[in-house]
């Protein structure tokens, strides 16, 4: 395991810069708000802020306040940090991250949970400082195989998980496949899909209901793009600042507390423009890509899979879609907690509450 640090070069943030000044804006339809995509002046404004304001060197530097590593699984680079508690009898916790999202979805939870656990935050394989996936065939369960192998490199034979969205799946997929090293496994923005012939629903089941079919009917072409033609998207966000910026700000505004008018209303925009900066220095958008690739050609993918059996604790903030009895049906929970407010990513948007109910869900395992 190698020590490392984040030291993006000088001329790759004029690079940026030098691109972002001589953007080739295109048009748009007036008074369409959000409805087509990311708007115009909307964008402007923040690409602005990025070439003009946003301070690179302050988020670096926030990243190498905590203690990093890379290491070779399975002929992959994985960054991780390793952050260990005051504490020597303290829980591991492996923190998953979502899409977009990377590490910098933690930053604002790192300190208070690292008071009652050893923590463990990897860049999944292909993403930000992990680098590019180097072959194909990086399914989720492929995934989860490779971090269960770093968690023992570290010594860890027991421990924790929480993961939000996809870090939520990968966390249930560790369930399945090392169940008995896992304390418990505690998530949010998880979608467990209803029953094909499930009926009798209330009527928060059926707001729910409604919100995830409005999403598979309209606001699923992002991942038809990456499952699908992967490459093709890459040249563009791997070439374009704004095209990156763009494609990545329009999942922070639709998946958020839909309460908020702006992505920066439900988290800062230095956070947005953290994530989408270490995306682009970093260049693995397309790496991203193919990693939708792979779970949507993985023929397991949306197999019935086994009752995760692991104590699951669920955080469901106001705007998530998943129903509770298709939750029990899919993971042994023993802990739910629903919110007034939130959206996907709640260790960004309300990381004193994702910290509190992950300290109650451990706590009461043990108690």
């Amino acid at each position: 395991m190698k020590p490392f640090s984040v030291n993006v070069p000088q001329a790759d943030l004029d690079d940026l810069h030098e691109r972002l000044r001589r953007t080739r804006w295109t048009r748009e339809i007036a008074g369409q708000g959000w409805s087509r995509g990311v708007p115009l002046d909307y964008l402007k404004g923040l690409a602005d802020y990025w070439l003009n304001d946003f301070d690179w060197r302050a988020a670096e530097a926030e990243y190498n306040e905590h203690p990093q590593f890379v290491t070779e699984i399975d002929g992959q680079d994985i960054h991780f940090l390793h952050i260990r508690s005051g504490s020597d009898e303290a829980l591991p916790l492996l923190l998953l991250h979502d899409n977009p999202g990377g590490v910098i979805g933690f930053l604002d939870v790192l300190e208070p949970l690292s008071r009652d656990f050893h923590l463990v935050v990897p860049s999944s394989p292909g993403v930000g400082f992990s680098g590019y996936v180097t072959e194909p065939g990086w399914t989720v369960p492929r995934t989860a195989a490779a971090l269960a192998e770093l968690m023992s490199r570290l010594g860890y034979g027991r421990y924790g998980v929480q993961g939000g969205g996809g870090g939520a799946n990968l966390g249930l997929e560790l369930a399945r496949q090392v169940p008995e090293r896992l304390a418990g496994v505690h998530v949010n923005a998880w979608v467990a899909f209803p029953s094909p012939d499930a009926g009798g629903f209330t009527a928060d089941e059926q707001r729910r209901l409604g919100a995830m079919q409005h999403f598979m009917q309209d606001g699923l072409g992002f991942n038809q793009i990456m499952s699908t033609r992967p490459q093709t998207i890459a040249y563009g966000l791997t070439d374009s600042p704004v095209a990156q910026l763009a494609w990545i700000v329009e999942k922070f505004k639709e998946w958020t507390d839909s309460s908020t008018e702006l992505p920066e209303d439900a988290f800062s925009r230095d956070r947005v423009l953290t994530d989408v900066s270490v995306m682009w220095f970093t260049a693995t958008a397309g790496s991203v890509a193919n990693l939708y690739y792979e779970s949507g050609h993985d023929p397991a993918a949306y197999a019935p899979k086994p009752r995760v059996t692991v104590p699951t604790g669920v955080l469901l903030a106001r705007d998530d879609v998943t129903i509770r009895r298709f939750a029990e049906r899919d993971a042994d929970i023993v802990r739910w907690t629903e919110l007034d407010r939130g959206g996907a990513y709640l260790a960004l948007e309300a990381p004193d509450l994702l910290v509190e109910d992950v300290r109650a869900f451990y706590s009461g395992l043990t108690a």
